[in-house]
């Protein structure tokens, strides 16, 4: 199977990158969103990280023009197109959520088509339930998508080997590393980064040190480029949060248990840089 026409859903942090990375590389995509507002904005992002890679000499203006003109704004997800050869989802990470989206899309969409999960750790083989198991897989992308070079493919219990190669092969084709991993809670990356971050937010709320200076001796001692509160902040501390409790229900372990002061803060709406103050404040 060749993938031509791509559906991306959500056009927030993740959607877009994923939209500007398959468009930049030659696939057409629809990129859709429930209002026009969250389309645009996401358009907008793409198109000033487009111009970051003029800057760096990466590509030039009529690079720009040409991914821009592949990318086609779609309004509600009644509105995916039947005959697009793969879906990727990139809503929010709620469980319930995506269920329902897939749910949809397994009656609207045609049936050789693969539908694939940006989730950062929900189960795929739990959300494949209600959408073609065999052509459903996961494709988390890291954040910023355009620079991030790893994908971390995820292999529910029924996706077919046919899937998984086509999606490997497919990560390649957009200049991605892929890694194979299997279908448990938080896959590789989450399931080691997020409980370090976790254990950062306890050291600061059983005041060990500062913020400031939990994030220096990451950064100094363990050559750590960010240090892990500001991380949290740059994730969101609302995801973070959501990725430890699909930990900690997996696996039903205390060492997976959230912080109390990470589930104060996202009570608070202190979520990080998209609300301006997390672990540290934002201009």
């Amino acid at each position: 199977m060749e993938i031509k026409h791509v559906t991306v859903i959500g056009a927030g942090t993740m959607g877009n990158g994923i939209a500007h990375v398959f468009a930049q590389n030659g696939f057409n995509v629809d990129l859709v969103d429930v209002k026009e507002e969250f389309i645009q904005r996401g358009l907008a992002t793409i198109s000033k990280n487009l111009d970051r890679q003029i800057k760096k000499g990466t590509i030039n203006e009529e690079d720009k023009d040409a991914t821009l003109k592949r990318i086609n704004a779609v309004v509600g997800t009644e509105n995916v197109s039947a005959g697009t050869d793969l879906v990727v989802e990139a809503i929010v990470e709620n469980k319930d959520a995506k269920l329902s989206l897939f749910k949809q899309l397994e009656k609207t969409v045609k049936a050789g088509s693969i539908f694939a999960s940006n989730t950062s750790s929900i189960s795929i083989t739990e959300l494949s339930a209600v959408a073609r198991p065999d052509k459903f897989i996961g494709m988390h992308f890291m954040n910023p998508v355009p620079v991030m070079k790893l994908v971390e493919i995820i292999r529910g219990y029924s996706t077919s080997d046919e899937t998984f190669e086509i999606i490997k092969n497919l990560s390649v084709q957009l200049g991605k590393t892929p890694v194979e991993v299997n279908d448990y809670p938080g896959f590789i990356s989450n399931r080691i980064l997020m409980p370090m971050i976790n254990e950062a937010i306890f050291a600061l709320y059983e005041g060990v040190a500062s913020a400031e200076d939990i994030d220096t001796v990451m950064k100094l001692g363990m050559a750590h480029p960010m240090g892990p509160l500001t991380l949290a902040d740059f994730i969101g501390l609302d995801v973070c949060l959501a990725i430890m409790e699909v930990l900690y229900e997996g696996f039903n372990d205390p060492k997976y248990r959230p912080c109390p002061l990470l589930k104060k803060m996202v009570a608070a709406n202190k979520l990080g840089r998209k609300t301006k103050e997390g672990f540290f404040k934002y201009e």
